[in-house]
Order: structure tokens, then C-alpha cells, then sequence
């Protein structure tokens, strides 16, 4: 079962969309967004294979698979907000980013592109 939203859908919206318009927006607006979209990986991917992290703003777990327990699980994305943000709306392709060192990785499940973009973009 998938966590539950904390970020209220219509909010989370707002906040990409203001993001996606703007570029550059307040530190609350960016954190929103982000939150949001991971809420919305977690809910199209639900399971504990994979952790992503985008800090500081927020981590979660998704995919389908082994799950861990304990301790750094063995399949992590990390990466900055305004790639996640690019990822999550289909302004940047998980392999562009991969190829530009945008994102770090570990582990053998640890991969997205299934899933993106989540919110506009191609889909």
C-alpha cells in the first residue's frame, strides 16, 4: 500500500506548475513541489526496493522488490531538487541526467524511467 499524501494534490500542483512557469521560486514553493512529486512516485511505484532522496527536502521509498529493514538500503537515487523537478516533469530525461552526472545511484534496481514524468510532459 502506497504512503499517504501529505501534500495536499491541489497544492502539490500549484507548486510544480509555479515552478515549471517561474523558474525560480521561494524556498517553500520549491519544497512543496518537490514533496509532492515524490508522494506521487510512491503512489505510481508503491514498494520499498528503491529510496529517493532529494534533500533536504524529502526521501521515499518505492518499487516493488526486496525490501530493507535496516541501515542505507542497497538501491539509492539522490539528487538535487531542480533535477527531480526536471525529472518529475519530463523536462529532462533520466538518461540525460544520468549521462550528466546529475544524478547519484546505487544499486541494481535503482533506476526511473519508467515511471517519468509524473506530472506533464510526456506520458
Amino acid at each position: 500500500m502506497p504512503p499517504r499524501r501529505r501534500v495536499p494534490v491541489e497544492a502539490g500542483l500549484a507548486a510544480v506548475h509555479a515552478w515549471s512557469e517561474q523558474g525560480e521560486v521561494d524556498r517553500t514553493t520549491l519544497a512543496t513541489a518537490v514533496r509532492f512529486t515524490l508522494e506521487e512516485l510512491a503512489q505510481r511505484a508503491p514498494g520499498r526496493s528503491v529510496e529517493v532522496r532529494v534533500p533536504p527536502f524529502g526521501a521515499v521509498q518505492c518499487i516493488e522488490g526486496p525490501t530493507h529493514t535496516r541501515g542505507t538500503p542497497p538501491n539509492v537515487i539522490e539528487t538535487d531538487a531542480a533535477t527531480w523537478l526536471e525529472l518529475a516533469t519530463g523536462r529532462l530525461a533520466w538518461t540525460e541526467a544520468w549521462d550528466a552526472g546529475r544524478l547519484r545511484v546505487s544499486g541494481h534496481r535503482a533506476e526511473l524511467s519508467r515511471w517519468l514524468p509524473l506530472v506533464g510532459g510526456r506520458r
